[in-house]
C-alpha cells in the first residue's frame, strides 16, 4: 500500500492535447496591440487642426536640417502630420494605419506594416523617423529597420530620427503601451552608424515629450521655442539625430 506522500503516476494520454487545449482563442492573442483604438485613446481631446498646425513649424525646422529634400519618405507617418507639413514635395508615408481623413491626398501612401511594404530602393533622398523605433520589439529589429532605411535612400540622402530620450524622460517613458525599447541619443547614434549612415548633428533634448506637455501646442510658442536653443535644454525630453548614407559626399 501506497504512502500518502508518495508520488502518483499521471495518465498523460487522458490529459487534453496542449495544442488543443490552448488554441480556444489564439488568434486574439497574434492579433496584438490595436493601434487605431490605442491612437484614438491617446489623442482624445487634442485638438488635430491645431496638432497640424504645429506640426506645419516643426516639420518645415526638421526639413531644413535635412537640406530641403525633393523626395521624402515617412515610414511611420501616423497621421502623416510631417508630410502634410511640406506641400510641393514628393512625399510617401507608410503605416499599418491609414488615417485617411488627417492625410493630403496628394501623398503616395502605402498602408502596411513597414518590413512588409514594396520600399523602391536608393529612391529618397530625405527620411524622417518619428516617435517609431521605441515601438519595436528588439534591438535587432531596430538595426533591420535602419538596414531597410539605408536601401531606401540615394547615395546622398539624409536621414532624421526623432524620439523619447530615454535619459531625459525616463518616468514617463513607458506610460505608452507600445514604447517597448528605452532607447537614448547615445544608442540611437550607435544603431546609425552600425547600420550604414554617418552622424551629421545630435540634438539630445529637443522636444517636449507630447503635446500635453509644458510647451503649449501653438504654432507661433513652437516657432519661438525652435528658435531658442536654451530652452530645448531646460524642457526637451526628445533627441533629434541627423544622419547621410555613409560614403556619401
Amino acid at each position: 500500500m501506497r504512502s500518502s506522500d508518495e508520488p502518483q503516476s499521471i495518465d498523460t494520454a487522458s490529459l487534453p492535447n496542449h495544442r488543443q487545449f490552448w488554441h480556444f482563442d489564439l488568434i486574439s492573442f497574434v492579433a496584438g496591440i490595436n493601434y487605431e483604438r490605442l491612437y484614438a485613446h491617446r489623442f482624445e481631446g487634442i485638438d488635430q487642426a491645431s496638432r497640424q498646425q504645429v506640426w506645419d513649424v516643426m516639420g518645415d525646422f526638421i526639413y531644413r536640417k535635412l537640406n530641403s529634400p525633393s523626395r521624402v519618405l515617412d515610414p511611420a507617418a501616423g497621421r502623416c502630420e510631417f508630410l502634410n507639413s511640406l506641400p510641393g514635395v514628393d512625399r510617401v508615408g507608410i503605416d499599418i494605419v491609414d488615417s485617411i481623413q488627417f492625410r493630403d491626398p496628394a501623398i503616395s501612401f502605402i498602408q502596411s506594416n513597414v518590413f512588409e511594404a514594396e520600399i523602391p530602393k536608393e529612391s529618397f533622398d530625405g527620411i524622417f523617423v518619428s516617435n517609431f523605433l521605441e515601438h519595436l520589439n528588439s534591438q535587432d529589429e531596430i538595426a533591420d529597420f535602419l538596414s531597410l532605411m539605408v536601401q531606401a535612400s540615394e547615395p546622398s540622402g539624409m536621414i532624421a530620427i526623432l524620439g523619447p530620450n530615454f535619459k531625459y524622460c525616463s518616468k514617463e517613458y513607458f506610460d505608452c503601451a507600445d514604447h517597448r525599447i528605452a532607447l537614448t541619443h547615445v544608442s540611437v547614434q550607435e544603431h546609425l552608424v552600425a547600420s550604414g549612415f554617418d552622424l551629421v548633428g545630435v540634438i539630445p533634448r529637443f522636444l517636449p515629450f507630447s503635446f500635453r506637455g509644458i510647451l503649449p501646442p501653438s504654432p507661433r510658442m513652437t516657432g519661438l521655442y525652435l528658435r531658442f536653443p536654451l530652452a530645448w535644454k531646460l524642457l526637451g525630453k526628445q533627441f533629434l539625430i541627423i544622419g547621410k548614407k555613409s560614403g556619401a559626399r
